[in-house]
């Protein structure tokens, strides 16, 4: 796995690199703009560093009820209570007094969390028929957000200004889940290879099943490729203190995740398991704004991320058989939390 200060160093040299490529893209889309206003006004840099305190959880689930005995959901897999802290970088390029080019990435390790791993049989309903818990000791998450942008208002008496952006984001998230306890085991026993609703005769779950922390039993990977359309304003209200909010709306993400079951001798492993699908998710970000000097800012705020699967498959990759594909029942990812930042302007 690469090392968080190399992808840090990744993330910076490629949102240096996005930023040109952005600024060259704007000069094509305003040279139709007149040559006064571009040969009088001057290029203005915003270079921000910050920090996201976050908590979120991931979730999926597939319908395998389509094998006789299996429950709708079959499994749920629940990454919650995942506490970050991201190190973020912002860069933005004024190529006119209207339009701009924005990059903004962030890196984090995980900080703990628990997956709870839920199976279900037909004869137990609503109730997980296998429940364990493992606790999440790595591994981490990494972002890029790469827009392009224009001012559409500044409101008067320079109380503010209102922009609109387009672009592009990924989000990745690696978890390693490591031990597991037994919580729940239902008697119904596995019912496959039965009439559904009849309880079977070979056992789905051990009641005293554990395994030690120090042991692997997941890895999951889960990636998104998005689209995103939003705005952001500023109003000040005072000549130093000002309040801040941006809502993004994402009309389509594509998911690409990826699970290792370590222990699972009946699965490949690299993947076990691969959900591929698509879905909608919104960004929101709420604050204040202070001006400590002239040209530097102290940013205090909330920020929400929700992307949540519209649509899917899931793909178990069997060791000794053809591989298996079923519905994707659910696949979300939440992350809030406080935002803290300085930024300079010049």
């Amino acid at each position: 796995m690469i090392g968080w200060s190399r992808r840090a160093s990744v993330i910076v040299s490629c949102g240096w690199l996005t930023i040109v490529g952005l600024a060259c893209a704007v000069q094509i889309a305003v040279a139709q703009e007149s040559i006064t206003e571009s040969t009088e006004s001057r290029q203005k840099y915003d270079l921000a560093i910050g920090t996201w305190i976050s908590t979120g959880n991931t979730r999926w689930a597939h319908d395998a009820s389509s094998v006789a005995g299996l429950g709708n959901p079959t499994s749920k897999l629940t990454y919650k209570d995942v506490g970050t802290n991201v190190i973020e970088l912002t860069g933005k390029v004024w190529v006119t007094p209207k339009w701009f080019g924005r990059v903004n990435g962030g890196f984090a390790g995980i900080g703990g969390g628990r997956l709870i791993d839920d199976d279900y049989l037909a004869i137990d309903g609503t109730n997980p028929s296998s429940r364990t818990h493992s606790d999440l000791k790595g591994d981490g998450m990494w972002y890029l957000n790469a827009d392009l942008g224009k001012r559409v208002a500044e409101f008067p008496h320079s109380r503010g200004w209102l922009d609109f952006f387009a672009g592009y984001q990924y989000w990745y998230q690696r978890f390693t889940a490591n031990g597991l306890a037994q919580v729940a085991c239902s008697n119904a026993g596995q019912t496959v290879d039965l009439d559904p609703g009849t309880p079977g005769t070979q056992p789905l779950c051990n009641p005293n099943q554990s395994v030690s922390s120090a042991i692997e039993v997941i890895t999951n990977t889960a990636s998104w490729h998005s689209i995103r359309v939003g705005g952001s304003t500023e109003y000040r209200l005072t000549r130093r203190f000002s309040v801040q909010g941006t809502g993004t709306l994402i009309p389509l993400s594509i998911i690409d995740n990826k699970d290792i079951h370590h222990l699972r001798n009946d699965f490949q492993q690299n993947p076990s398991i691969s959900m591929r699908g698509y879905g909608i998710g919104v960004d929101a970000d709420v604050g204040v704004r202070l001006i400590l000097i002239n040209n530097l800012f102290l940013n205090v705020g909330y920020r929400v991320w929700w992307n949540h699967a519209v649509d899917g498959t899931v793909t178990f990759h069997n060791l000794s058989s053809p591989a298996e594909e079923f519905p994707l029942a659910q696949f979300q990812s939440l992350r809030h939390g406080w935002t803290f930042g300085l930024n300079y302007t010049f």
